[in-house]
C-alpha cells in the first residue's frame, strides 16, 4: 500500500519556520515527508533536511519522496526524543528549525493491519516502531483494571472509562483480546445506547488512550521540547502540530516555562535568580486550520499549531 498522507497546516508551518537556504532543519516526525519536501524546496546545496521517524512505511516513502534532494537530505530511523544523539552522531551542534506533526499518520490510520483504527477489524498492534515487542494486545490483556481506567481517563478523557476498564477485564477471563474488532464490541457494550447514538464513535477515546500508553507519546513530548529548544540556533524556531489537548497542553506549558524562566517569588521587586528565557512564544493563540483545509482534509479539524523561536 502506498504510503499517503497529507500533511495539516503545511504552509502555516512552512511560513513560520523563517526557512533560510543555508540553514540546518530537523523534521522530528518525517510521516511521507510531507513538511520536508517544502523545506527541501526552499534550501540552497549548501542547506540541510534530517528527518527523522521510528516507522520503516514512512522511512520508505519520505526517502523516496525526498530523493530529487539527494545530499543535502538525512534520514534517521529513531523517534524524535533521540535527537541529541542523533545530530550529535552527524557532527551538528545546533539548527535553525525543528517541525513536529505529532499523532497518527492518514497511512497508519488507513492500514488496517496496524491496528490503530477503529474502523475495521484487525490485529491489536497500534506501534509506531514495529521493533517494539509490547503492542496494544498487551496492554488490553493484561494492565490491571485500575491501570486500564487509569489511562482511558487521562489519556482518552472518556468518561465512562471505569465501565470499559471493567468490562475488557470481564471479556478477556472468558477469551484473550487480540483483534480491534473484540475490543470495539466490547467498548460499545460498556457505554449506554442512548450515548453511543448521538456521540462519535465509541471506541474512538478508547483507541487513542492505548495508542498513547503503547508509544509513550506524551512522556516523549514532554522530555523533549526543551531539548529541541535547546538545539535551536539564534532566531532558529521550533513549530509543533498537536491533535488533542493533551498534547497542546503540554506544548503551551513548555513553551512559556522556556519564555519566562524566572524562579523568583512574585514580591521580588527585581530578579535575582539570573535564569535568562530561552526565547519567545510567537503564537500567544495556537494557529488553526482554516475552514477550507478542513473540508479537504478532516483529520485536520483538531489541528493547533504552536510556534516558539530562540533568543541567545
Amino acid at each position: 500500500m502506498e504510503f499517503k498522507h497529507k500533511s495539516v497546516l503545511l504552509n502555516e508551518t512552512i511560513d513560520n519556520l523563517n526557512i533560510k537556504p543555508d540553514g540546518i532543519y530537523v523534521d522530528g516526525t518525517l510521516g511521507g515527508g510531507g513538511h520536508s519536501y517544502e523545506i527541501c524546496k526552499r534550501l540552497s546545496p549548501e542547506g540541510r533536511l534530517i528527518g527523522i521517524d521510528q516507522d520503516e512505511d514512512a522511512i520508505r516513502a519520505a526517502s523516496e519522496r525526498l530523493s530529487e534532494f539527494k545530499d543535502r537530505v538525512t534520514i534517521v530511523r529513531s523517534n524524535y526524543c533521540e535527537i541529541a544523539q542523533v545530530l550529535k552522531d552527524l557532527g551538528i551542534e545546533g539548527v535553525d528549525g525543528i517541525i513536529l506533526d505529532l499523532g497518527v499518520s492518514s497511512f497508519q490510520l488507513d492500514t488496517a493491519s496496524r491496528g490503530f483504527t477503529y474502523r475495521e477489524d484487525a490485529p491489536l498492534d497500534m506501534r509506531m516502531d514495529q521493533r517494539q515487542e509490547t503492542t496494544a494486545a498487551t496492554i488490553v490483556n493484561t494492565y490491571s483494571e485500575f491501570d486500564l481506567y487509569r489511562i482511558i481517563r487521562d489519556y482518552g478523557e472518556d468518561k465512562f472509562a471505569k465501565n470499559i476498564a471493567k468490562h475488557i477485564v470481564m471479556a478477556r477471563e472468558e477469551q484473550p483480546i487480540e483483534t480491534t474488532g473484540q475490543l470495539i464490541e466490547i467498548i460499545k457494550a460498556a457505554i449506554p445506547m442512548k450515548v453511543r447514538a448521538v456521540g462519535g464513535h465509541p471506541a474512538k477515546k478508547t483507541f487513542q488512550a492505548i495508542r498513547i500508553e503503547l508509544n509513550k507519546e506524551l512522556e516523549v513530548l514532554n522530555d523533549s521540547v526543551e531539548t529541541m529548544i535547546d538545539l535551536l540556533n539564534d532566531k532558529g524556531r521550533i513549530c509543533i502540530i498537536t491533535f488533542h489537548s493533551l498534547e497542546d497542553r503540554i506544548v503551551k506549558t513548555k513553551f512559556k516555562n522556556c519564555e519566562d524562566t524566572c524562579t523568583c517569588p512574585p514580591s521580588f521587586p527585581v530578579c535575582v535568580c539570573g535564569n535568562k528565557p530561552k526565547g519567545k512564544v510567537i503564537t500567544r493563540k495556537p494557529i488553526i486550520p482554516t475552514e477550507e483545509e478542513i473540508v479537504a482534509n478532516k483529520r485536520s479539524k483538531s489541528s493547533k499549531l504552536r510556534v516558539f523561536e530562540r533568543i541567545r
